[in-house]
């Protein structure tokens, strides 16, 4: 039996009042985020606080928790959650409601948004959130398709959309490689995010030794270098999908002291459009995109190459919505609206390749 709080949790109201009395259109849902901590968003900035603030505008239910929050017992996977109420006010952003213990497969929707590193504790999340015992959340992204889709790797699979590319722990190939760039090459750890670690390499730089043997630690881990793309002086241009479709995109344009163009790093984000190329590189990518249920992507392409397809907690939802216009979040709660009514209706949902956690 489910306690007083946790059945009304489960309950699937129809259309009418939603959470927190809002009106709504849809039955109103519980939808959890893994990520992390909610005291450390950015409000104006984090992708994830944007996709809260509208599902609770939509009447639906918002719980949060950590990877340390997960433990299975009982045949089921469980997580300790906080229900919360998100505010847009930096500093007081949000109100905790209750806090309980709650099975996820009671959950309508499960968002998988803990930042990278993806290390072995990330991958052993993915593995338990979806040992439910039964019935599975829509996830977002899958937890199968969050381990095959190596942000730095997974462009591999189309080496026909990217850079000259050499993924190697090698350090006498690496150097090659750099020498024998015309403009240079691009290093990076295969674990990296938000720029960390990325640098510019050219033929005849004597650090090109000591900077591999820095990278790849002195031969132990692997590193990927592609051929610098001049383009990426004028900006990387970050494309937003939804289930294959972009939905828009920003450019992001270095500081004149950087390289790199990550917004944590000072990358300035403006306005830009999709041209034929991106459309063409998005149209390539969707199949497999939904082959792995990895709904919502953010793709990094620079002048006409894909350069990272990015999965764990993709960035810049909020940007495009403050320099396009428009509901972008919205757009994206709308669909998993639709996926979890057919969760409801007993339906298969979405993808996942170790072919449990469907959303059955």
């Amino acid at each position: 039996m489910l306690s007083g709080a946790l059945a009304d949790l489960c309950r699937a109201p129809g259309p009418g009042l939603g959470y927190g009395a809002r009106q709504v259109e849809t039955a109103p849902l519980t939808i959890a985020f893994l990520m992390d901590p909610l005291e450390q968003v950015l409000v104006h900035h984090d992708t994830t606080f944007a996709l809260m603030r509208v599902a609770q505008e939509r009447g639906h239910r918002l719980l949060s928790f950590g990877q340390e929050a997960l433990f299975h017992q009982g045949g089921q996977i469980h997580a300790r959650t906080r229900e919360v109420e998100v505010f847009d006010r930096q500093g007081h952003h949000f109100r905790v409601v209750a806090e309980r213990e709650v099975p996820l497969g009671v959950l309508d929707v499960l968002w998988m948004r803990k930042d990278p590193p993806v290390d072995v504790a990330f991958l052993h999340a993915t593995q338990l959130v979806e040992a439910t015992g039964g019935v599975s959340p829509v996830y977002v992204n899958s937890p199968a398709g969050l381990r095959t889709a190596n942000e730095k790797l997974w462009a591999l699979h189309f080496p026909e959309l990217t850079p000259e590319t050499l993924v190697s722990r090698d350090l006498a190939q690496l150097r090659a490689f750099v020498e024998e760039a015309p403009e240079g090459a691009i290093v990076k750890p295969v674990d990296g995010h938000g720029g960390e670690g990325v640098v510019l390499l050219r033929r005849g730089d004597r650090n090109t030794p000591s900077m591999l043997e820095l990278l790849t630690a002195g031969g132990r881990d692997w590193v990927v270098a592609q051929a610098y793309v001049p383009a990426a002086r004028e900006g990387d241009k970050r494309i937003l999908l939804l289930d294959g479709e972009p939905l828009g995109a920003i450019l992001r344009v270095p500081l004149d002291s950087e390289n790199r163009a990550n917004m944590a790093v000072g990358g300035r984000p403006v306005r830009t459009e999709l041209t034929a190329r991106d459309r063409e590189i998005c149209g390539r990518l969707a199949p497999a995109l939904r082959r792995e249920g990895l709904l919502f992507v953010g793709i990094d392409v620079i002048g006409d190459r894909l350069i990272e397809v990015n999965v764990t907690s993709p960035t810049g939802l909020a940007e495009l919505a403050r320099l396009e216009g428009g509901d972008p979040a919205g757009r994206i709660l709308a669909h998993i609206e639709q996926l979890a009514a057919g969760r409801r209706a007993g339906r298969p949902v979405q993808a996942s390749t170790s072919g449990v956690g469907t959303g059955r």
